[in-house]
């Protein structure tokens, strides 16, 4: 009897995922680079010397948006680690039946 580890793999796969978003949102919030989200509506004036510093500034995330992102990768964890224990009840269901 062959037992394919797709769901294991699936689970862990997201678990890997959400784990690199809220690294990658953390690190955000961490940073200090981040703009606070009335500086990001902003329009920057016709005659600026440097508008790329305005671009650059409007290219970081924001507080709300890295905090988005961190909630989105805790559940993604969470909903892959369900994935993950119901495919080992799965296989413990398939192990003591054929046992």
């Amino acid at each position: 009897m062959e037992i394919s580890a797709n769901a294991f793999n699936s689970g862990l796969n997201g678990i890997q995922a959400g784990q690199r978003r809220v690294e990658q949102a953390a690190g955000d919030i961490a940073s200090g680079s981040i703009n606070p989200a009335q500086q990001t509506t902003q329009t920057p004036p016709q005659n600026q010397v440097n508008p790329s510093s305005q671009v650059s500034e409007r290219s970081r995330p924001d507080l709300t948006e890295s905090l988005v992102a961190l909630r989105v990768g805790e559940n993604e964890v969470r909903a892959n680690a369900r994935v993950v224990d119901t495919a080992d009840e799965v296989l413990g269901t398939l192990i003591d039946t054929r046992a």
